[in-house]
């Protein structure tokens, strides 16, 4: 499909860089040093902002680094910002802490981002075992000035407002998580692919553990049993694969 100018990396599990058509790079949910699936050519990712849709360690694992290579904002939900900032260093005047229905431009960046519900967890645990609760799972509808909106879902099992994302926001694209186990599998996927009505979906979080075992062709499947097998693209990329 037509992204208006807009790239989207793939960087393993659901790390992906999102790239504007005037070249200003969104890192959303930085794990990358630490990301078996991620490319070592991509460790030192650098960005303009960050997105963190929440605080589990194999999505924010390395965005402390992450941040040092980044020009702009760190948006995520008001707690896990709170926390970047107050226990791990990182310069408060850039983080945004946000909440779910809340929307902010990033001016700078090209776009606006709306932080809506994920059904989830989110707790870091630090390297002593501590657990650190760090408020509700989000996911983002990141709208471009092209036109073209993404919805990154996030960690979440299929949830019914799904229709109201679709409903209010009317993304193009979403990136979903297939893996099963701990998010949606690929028929809960394909559900959520019919209700927010999009184009095209990024299949993500499968392959990286033996636990994730949902796979881009058993959406396939799940998308042709609903009618939907020539209607919604499936962009399957290679960690380190781009599209657009």
């Amino acid at each position: 499909m037509d992204l208006k100018g807009v790239k989207i990396t793939w960087l393993g599990h659901s790390t992906f860089v999102l790239q504007t058509p005037a070249g200003k790079k969104v890192l959303v949910d930085p794990w990358l040093e630490g990301n078996p699936k991620c490319p070592a050519a991509h460790h030192e990712t650098a960005s303009d902002a960050i997105l963190c849709t929440h605080g589990h360690n194999d999505h924010i694992g390395d965005a402390v680094s992450a941040f040092g290579r980044c020009s702009g904002p760190l948006v995520g939900i008001f707690e896990l910002v709170t926390w970047l900032s107050s226990k791990k260093g990182l310069a408060g005047d850039r983080m945004v802490g946000m909440n779910h229905g809340g929307s902010t431009k990033l001016g700078d960046v090209g776009v606006t981002v709306t932080m809506t519900d994920a059904r989830h967890s989110s707790t870091f645990v630090e390297a002593d075992g501590t657990f650190v609760p760090l408020g509700n799972p989000a996911g983002y509808v990141i709208g471009f000035e092209g036109g073209l909106k993404v919805y990154h879902a996030g960690d979440t099992c299929l949830f019914g407002d799904m229709a109201l994302i679709k409903e209010l926001w009317a993304p193009d694209v979403a990136i979903l998580p297939i893996g099963d186990h701990f998010t949606m599998c690929p028929r809960q996927a394909a559900y959520a692919a019919e209700m927010l009505g999009v184009k095209a979906v990024l299949p993500c979080h499968y392959g990286t553990f033996g636990l994730l075992t949902g796979t881009p062709a058993a959406l396939k499947e799940e998308l042709g049993k609903r009618g939907l097998g020539g209607k919604v693209e499936v962009i399957t990329l290679e960690p380190g694969g781009t599209v657009g």
